[in-house]
């Protein structure tokens, strides 16, 4: 397909999307095209494996099943049903736009409104469309990058890469047509080691592989962080996160130990990333130190409670939750 002939973009779709119609995974936001679905499995897909969403997912709208018991909701009950995704913002944003539709009486149903709520952008706002409204319009995400990269044999970025998706775009099915161009970048045409035997396009692949390599991947920034676990009977010690902070504000976790280095062993180390830092964590059994702002939380409200991902992990691990 080097040369992007009409007839060739037509082969492309015909193949691509007769593979879909009989792979495509069985995902829960695939059952049917309510839009209020279509947009909290899209939200929660950014940043994040589709493996982690599921469940979530599920959970999340047998709590709000529609975007009006979404809107109506206090916030610490957004995040505590988030809790576990990560990016914590994402929830937000979700949570406030629900409030907008419902504040103007409907669903925004193309591209461009859908762009104006919070937390829409770009690739959000074309997935809603195509897959809930049949909007002609392409999605670019990393999946979708890489196939087109392949397909192509070229490494396009920005505005040109979004431009040659749109003109790969089956005007006849695009919501079909987006999410089978990430779904065969998600299960065939992967990073390091694509399945091309597998690929049903690959005779019209300009690459059928990896491109040579670009630059290299920033390295991890690397932390250590220590937690005090302080527990008594049927109840943790737990501190809120500042709204004034720009990771997870009003966020629940374990206290932090600064300033002074533990005398105790440490009776969890785990590992855990955030954005591009990377910590070794250390959890140690002892009382948070004093005057540190908190609360006992009791074991039973913790589930209703948003815990910060690290926070939720030591617990378990911890064998509290």
């Amino acid at each position: 397909m080097p040369q992007e002939k009409n007839s060739d973009r037509r082969r492309f779709r015909v193949c691509l999307l007769r593979w879909f119609d009989r792979n495509q995974r069985d995902l829960p936001w695939r059952r049917d095209r309510d839009p209020y679905r279509v947009w909290v499995s899209e939200i929660m897909l950014q940043q994040t494996r589709v493996a982690a969403v599921k469940d979530h997912y599920e959970r999340f709208l047998r709590r709000f099943p529609s975007i009006g018991k979404l809107a109506r909701a206090r916030e610490a009950s957004v995040l505590a049903a988030w809790s576990g995704l990560g990016y914590y913002r994402r929830a937000r944003m979700l949570h406030a736009a629900a409030k907008e539709v419902v504040k103007a009486g409907s669903f925004p149903v193309s591209s461009a409104e859908l762009r104006a709520l919070p937390g829409i952008g770009r690739y959000t706002a074309a997935a809603i469309a195509s897959i809930a409204f049949d909007e002609p319009v392409a999605v670019v995400d990393g999946n979708v990058e890489r196939v087109m990269q392949r397909l192509l044999g070229r490494r396009l970025r920005g505005e040109p890469l979004w431009r040659a998706a749109q003109q790969m775009l089956s005007p006849d099915r695009p919501g079909d047509f987006n999410q089978a161009l990430m779904e065969l970048g998600a299960t065939l045409c992967l990073p390091r080691q694509p399945k091309c035997s597998l690929c049903p396009v690959s005779q019209m692949c300009a690459s059928r592989g990896e491109l040579p390599a670009g630059a290299p991947a920033p390295r991890q920034e690397k932390r250590e962080i220590n937690y005090a676990l302080d527990r008594r009977t049927g109840s943790i010690f737990l501190v809120k996160r500042p709204p004034t902070e720009s990771l997870m504000p009003g966020m629940w976790e374990l206290p932090e130990i600064t300033n002074t280095k533990p005398k105790r062993q440490p009776s969890l180390i785990l590992r855990h990333s955030i954005t591009v830092t990377d910590y070794r964590v250390y959890v140690i059994e002892n009382a948070a130190s004093k005057g540190t702002p908190g609360r006992w939380i009791p074991k039973a409200q913790l589930s209703k409670l948003p815990l910060t991902g690290l926070a939720r992990k030591i617990l378990r691990a911890t064998k509290v939750i």
